[in-house]
């Protein structure tokens, strides 16, 4: 589980940061669907459990996500820092005064947060689906444990 959620973990930081600084801090909210799914899939391959495969993939993806977070903080540091200068900002070509370097600052964080707390909720959920999906798949291949109920 925690290897699992540290690969996938590692994968999603560089997809987060790299698309939350390059393009833009809402891009970071594709990043779960491959890295959870991977996450719980990962589980199964690792421990070879059908039993708990699917909660320990949760977790899994709880861990990634944890990671996706960091991501997202240091992208948003640089995005909050390059925004900061008025020529930089969007609001002049909508015709909007440009916002000053506390409310930039303000904005980003706060992005970074909901985005990274959503992250962590969906790379959850779907490492236990990718849990599942191992179960489904290669888990069925598996012979009985023995501590499989009767």
């Amino acid at each position: 589980m925690i290897k699992a959620g540290l690969i996938s973990g590692a994968a999603m930081f560089l997809f987060v940061l790299l698309a939350a600084a390059v393009v833009s801090p809402l891009c970071a909210l594709c990043v779960p669907l491959l890295t959870g799914l991977a996450a719980g899939y990962l589980t199964g391959v690792f421990e070879k459990s059908p039993l708990t495969t699917v909660q320990r993939g949760a977790y899994a993806g709880a861990i990634a996500g944890g990671l996706g977070i960091v991501g997202q903080f240091i992208a948003s540091i640089i995005n909050a820092l390059v925004m900061q200068n008025p020529e930089y900002q969007i609001n002049e070509l909508l015709g909007l005064p440009p916002s000053d370097p506390t409310s930039v600052w303000i904005g980003s964080i706060a992005i970074a947060c909901c985005v990274g707390l959503i992250n962590v909720g969906l790379t959850a959920a779907l490492g236990a689906g990718g849990g599942a999906i191992w179960n489904n798949t290669a888990g069925k291949s598996l012979p009985p444990s023995d501590m499989t109920p009767v």
